[in-house]
């Protein structure tokens, strides 16, 4: 394997920038051989953690433009993950519903990625694998508008 230059390998940009390459790729393979996207399991996520909520709500908390928003909903409703329906309180809103099967297919997704997370960190302690993700918490923290 060809060497890389240390100027690049002392910086943890270029390393967070790596290793999040690697990690997509590992994210994007376990959710496809599971039938799903990466925008499923923000939605889903989102739906358990917080309740029924608007499109717009959803893709605000989760980081989702509105168009892919709107891309990931259809496929959800089509699988029978999501229910979609008028907003009772907002006319012209869609309110979002988590289903049984949603739920089931958000258990699936996160045995997926716990897989990934074992893989990806597969070198560190558990020791090691929690400090490392208070730290990049602490520093995508730090970098959040507020």
């Amino acid at each position: 394997m060809d060497e890389i230059p240390e100027r690049l390998t002392a910086k943890p940009s270029w390393l967070i920038n790596q290793l999040s390459v690697h990690a997509r790729r590992l994210v994007a393979e376990g959710f496809a051989a599971a039938g799903a996207r990466g925008y499923h399991y923000r939605v889903l996520a989102a739906l358990h953690e917080f309740g029924p909520a608007s499109q717009a709500e959803i893709g605000r908390r989760c980081h989702i433009d509105r168009s892919d928003m709107v891309a990931a909903v259809n496929e959800l409703v089509e699988q029978g993950f999501v229910d979609r329906a008028p907003d009772p309180e907002h006319g012209r809103r869609n309110r979002v519903t988590l289903t049984g099967d949603g739920l089931r297919q958000l258990r699936r997704m996160d045995e997926v990625l716990d897989r990934v997370q074992d893989d990806l960190l597969q070198p560190l302690s558990a020791e090691e694998r929690r400090t490392l993700t208070r730290l990049l918490g602490r520093v995508l923290a730090h970098h959040q508008p507020e």
